[in-house]
């Protein structure tokens, strides 16, 4: 079994709809990865952010096996003690609210714009069915998440998408106060934009789209797909937003996917109690969400999160990086450093960082590029100091091939 090999039986019998890199992994511990062909890499995107507590970390191990020899799957008109452990965690941590569970982020933004149209047309404002979302903002590929995401290389040949959506730029509340009309019934925002870029808001931004969205009776819904389960430095992402008066900004529902199940599929859709109630049976559903085995590890993610301490250590180790980014002997191909956390957008003064992914993964660093121009950093928050001490080098080296 080579690169090579493998690399050939996928292209007879796959899809073919995702830009691959040449390598096929078949082992991996922490941070690093072993391809088939025996080469060793430092993970520095955490498979799109999804094992974030790195691979086959032994609390997630353990949670999995443990599970998987008791219960699998009963299905949803049962009740299941590692679905209602991973709900009571994401009310501890977040705020009172209610879980749905799926399988990924497209899918809870899916529940989310259901859930906000049904919240308009119940409390009698019927024909209010507009969601506003924002430029350079990612939501899914689902056809609704996809409806919501202004994307148009996305969107391309999939028209007509579904109606109602809005798209204003990130960042510009004057732009946001002018888009909303009698037929507006919600905003989605992602409190740290990921596949635009890794653009952060200014400090009072998200309390100012709060504050739009109580004065007009909209549904507030933060996608904190990329930005949830500790990775910015704090639980999640909104937690980092303040207003002037130093209060918190809390939304009506917020999604999550990516790393809560620490790279198993589950995803979550959670809302306020009392949006949570309008959602009755029948309105809604997912065969296998919150399954007790994704549920089990996900409640594990939440457990080690809380015991390592892990999300001070995404802020402390994320400071590392960017100090150790201002000492690069490239550090004049970089452009501007964005993000918080461990969650890091590196802007190139070049057009295309493609070459640059190239580069550290032919030198052994799992990187990613987006919105053209910015590599993207999102290594698990486990990652030892000595990988990372490790990891730069190798990404000053790799800035050299723009």
């Amino acid at each position: 079994m080579t690169n090579a090999s493998l690399i050939a039986r996928h292209q007879d019998s796959l899809v073919l709809n995702y830009g691959k890199l040449p390598a096929t992994f078949v082992r991996g511990q922490g941070s690093r990865l072993t391809d088939a062909d025996g080469k060793s890499y430092i993970d520095f995107f955490a498979g799109f952010g999804g094992t974030i507590l790195g691979h086959c970390h032994p609390a997630l191990v353990s949670a999995i096996t443990q599970q998987a020899n008791t219960l699998w799957a009963v299905g949803n008109q049962f009740y299941t003690e590692p679905q209602v452990r991973l709900a009571e965690q994401l009310r501890a941590t977040a705020f009172d609210g209610r879980a749905f569970f799926c399988h990924s982020g497209a899918e809870a933004n899916e529940a989310a714009i259901k859930l906000a149209r049904l919240a308009a047309s119940t409390a009698g404002r019927e024909g209010r069915f507009k969601i506003i979302s924002f430029l350079k903002g990612f939501h899914g590929r689902t056809l609704g998440a996809l409806s919501a995401t202004p994307t148009p290389d996305y969107q391309k040949g999939f028209a007509p998408l579904i109606p109602g959506f809005t798209y204003v730029p990130y960042n510009d509340l004057p732009a946001l106060e002018a888009a909303i009309d009698p037929q507006t019934c919600a905003v989605i925002v992602e409190p740290i934009q990921g596949e635009g870029g890794i653009n952060v808001p200014d400090s009072h931004y998200l309390a100012g789209v709060r504050a739009l969205c109580d004065q007009h009776h909209l549904t507030l819904i933060f996608d904190e797909v990329w930005t949830g389960c500790g990775r910015t430095g704090v639980y999640f992402g909104h937690q980092l937003a303040q207003d002037e008066l130093g209060k918190g900004v809390i939304p009506d529902i917020m999604t999550l996917g990516k790393a809560l199940g620490g790279g198993v599929p589950v995803a979550c859709m959670f809302a306020k109690p009392e949006l949570a109630a309008l959602l009755k049976p029948g309105t809604h559903g997912c065969t296998l969400g919150g399954n007790p085995i994704c549920a089990a590890v996900a409640a594990a993610v939440f457990d080690t999160l809380e015991k390592e301490n892990l999300p001070a250590q995404a802020a402390q180790k994320g400071k590392r990086i960017t100090d150790a980014l201002a000492s690069f002997k490239n550090v004049g191909k970089i452009k501007q450093i964005r993000g918080s956390g461990l969650f890091l957008g590196i802007q190139l003064h070049a057009p295309d960082a493609g070459p640059v992914v190239q580069a550290a993964l032919a030198a052994g660093l799992i990187l990613n590029a987006t919105s053209k121009n910015v590599l993207r950093l999102a290594p698990a928050l486990t990652i030892t100091p000595r990988d990372l001490e490790e990891a730069m080098p190798l990404l000053d080296q790799a800035l050299s091939a723009v």
